[in-house]
């Protein structure tokens, strides 16, 4: 099992980190920033499901990538440096085609960062964090976010049921696939509707919803979580400057353009890099620790 470090901070630490990371990964359209986020957000969520991850990247996220890069610039015909002619007529050119490629970049390293961030917010925490400002919403998102993986658990678990006694929708002609479908997605919706019915009796039995109700945590702030806190806050704030004065200028429109080099951009890229790797760093500096304890026994 793998011991993600960074997970076990406090549940604001992993809120403020993801938070910032997704809202600079869906603004910020450099060439260097998307590549550095991109590292960091597939070498993170390699690290917490390993070969889970690369399979999912390999079937999905690398079919899309190439997709969602070659449809911008068949639409998209801005740009001076005209690479070649279509058959329609219209120009294929640099610019859209390096915005398309771009933009998958984007696309694509958003749903890594939400992938790590699903895995390590869990349920509880989102509870912790939100359940007594919006305590309805943070329920939502607990049973939510705690459904999805128990329902395609429970649909494997009836698959395999009924492919032991030959009925899933493998085997027979269409009509039997169909009605095999059907009787399996009978089958979940009772397990549904029952878990529906428990869940419920079980809040009413623990008192939810009543008055003076507190809650347990196993949540803690210590002066780990506040150094944390203090060194994402002071990456964001770098890089934010950074925007301000203009070091992450650039534009693919009508010609691409944009700050390479200087000494402030290269600093607010070297940051950037630092708070997007921070779980990493975290992680292989418990795992040295814990080898060199593991060394001395």
């Amino acid at each position: 099992m793998i011991r993600d470090t960074f997970g076990s901070f406090h549940p604001t630490v992993n809120l403020l980190y993801f938070t910032a990371v997704i809202g600079f990964a869906m603004f910020f359209m450099h060439p260097v920033t998307l590549f550095i986020s991109f590292v960091c957000a597939s070498t993170y969520v390699l690290y917490l499901k390993g070969k889970k991850a690369l399979r999912m990247g390999l079937i999905f996220i690398l079919p899309m990538l190439i997709f969602t890069a070659a449809l911008n610039p068949l639409f998209n015909h801005q740009g001076a440096t005209i690479l070649a002619y279509l058959p329609n007529g219209n120009p294929l050119t640099l610019e859209s085609a390096m915005y398309g490629i771009a933009a998958a970049t984007m696309l694509i390293t958003v749903i890594t960062w939400f992938s790590c961030f699903n895995t390590v917010m869990e349920s509880d925490k989102i509870v912790y964090l939100f359940g007594r400002v919006i305590p309805a919403l943070s329920l939502i998102l607990a049973i939510s976010l705690r459904f999805v993986p128990r329902f395609l658990t429970q649909i494997k678990i009836i698959s395999n049921a009924q492919k032991c006694i030959g009925q899933d929708i493998s085997k027979g002609s269409f009509l039997q696939k169909a009605r095999h479908g059907i009787k399996i997605l009978s089958m979940m919706v009772t397990w549904v509707l029952e878990n529906a019915i428990e869940s419920a009796d079980s809040m009413k039995a623990r008192g939810y919803g009543m008055p003076g109700r507190t809650a347990f945590s196993i949540y803690s702030f210590d002066k780990r979580d506040g150094y944390a806190i203090l060194y994402i806050l002071f990456c964001v704030v770098t890089v934010i400057t950074g925007v301000l004065t203009g070091a992450y200028h650039f534009r693919y429109f009508p010609t691409i353009r944009g700050e390479w080099t200087g000494l402030s951009t290269i600093t607010v890229f070297f940051v950037y890099f630092a708070l997007g790797a921070f779980p990493i760093i975290v992680n292989i500096r418990e795992d040295l620790i814990w080898k060199r304890i593991e060394s001395k026994i």
